[in-house]
């Protein structure tokens, strides 16, 4: 029986576009429940092996809206051995100052960290090395991580983890979810357009983290 992802949804901060991505790189292996900012039933956890928050457009300071009313079941699940993963706006909310999950480790913006290759927010293809090959992966604003206490599975150009699993928690800067559409977006992207090679990364990374 396939596990289930628990998949969180609110266009735009926690995109269609990313969530459509999402199931598209893990349906062969797992099966999936939305939820959005509504109360979550009591037993709504029962038969979930992953919470998940994909990224988006926004503000990650949105969390207090969007999360005030599910806050506390969905890091009781952490707590008790659930997965979370977290992708460019759900990485950022593994922080201290959301959910506060990382231990002796942060979640900080990768353009405001020294020796950045970019200084910019908007979509791009950045250099990263994934399990030690170097890469090109779509990022739109996102997240580094501070601290050694976790398992780096990438780094950014400036030598800065991309993506961590630290105990129950998976988390990644750049979009591996991304679709080639997303690269016609943008005419300097299309250039960087990956098929599904990174949507087979992210399904590799999901199932470390399931054995974490």
């Amino acid at each position: 029986m396939k596990p289930t992802i628990a998949l969180f949804l609110h266009h735009p901060i926690c995109a269609v576009d990313c969530t459509n991505g999402t199931i598209k790189a893990l349906q062969s292996h797992y099966n999936f429940k939305i939820f959005t900012k509504h109360e979550l039933e009591d037993n709504f956890f029962d038969d979930v092996d992953i919470v998940s928050f994909p990224g988006g457009h926004g503000d990650s300071d949105s969390f207090d809206y969007l999360l005030k009313t599910n806050t506390s079941p969905i890091k009781r699940f952490v707590k008790n051995g659930g997965k979370y993963l977290g992708i460019c706006m759900g990485a950022y909310w593994a922080g201290k100052h959301y959910f506060n999950l990382l231990k002796e480790a942060d979640v900080v913006q990768y353009i405001k960290q020294p020796n950045t290759d970019t200084r910019r927010p908007h979509a791009k293809a950045i250099d990263v090395t994934w399990k030690g090959m170097p890469d090109r992966m779509y990022f739109y604003d996102g997240c580094a991580f501070t601290g050694n206490s976790f398992k780096t599975i990438a780094t950014y150009a400036n030598g800065d983890a991309m993506a961590i699993i630290q105990e129950n928690l998976g988390l990644i800067g750049c979009h591996l979810e991304s679709e080639d559409s997303w690269y016609d977006w943008h005419s300097w992207m299309k250039q960087h357009k990956q098929g599904t090679r990174h949507h087979e990364l992210l399904l590799d990374f999901v199932s470390d983290l399931l054995k974490s």
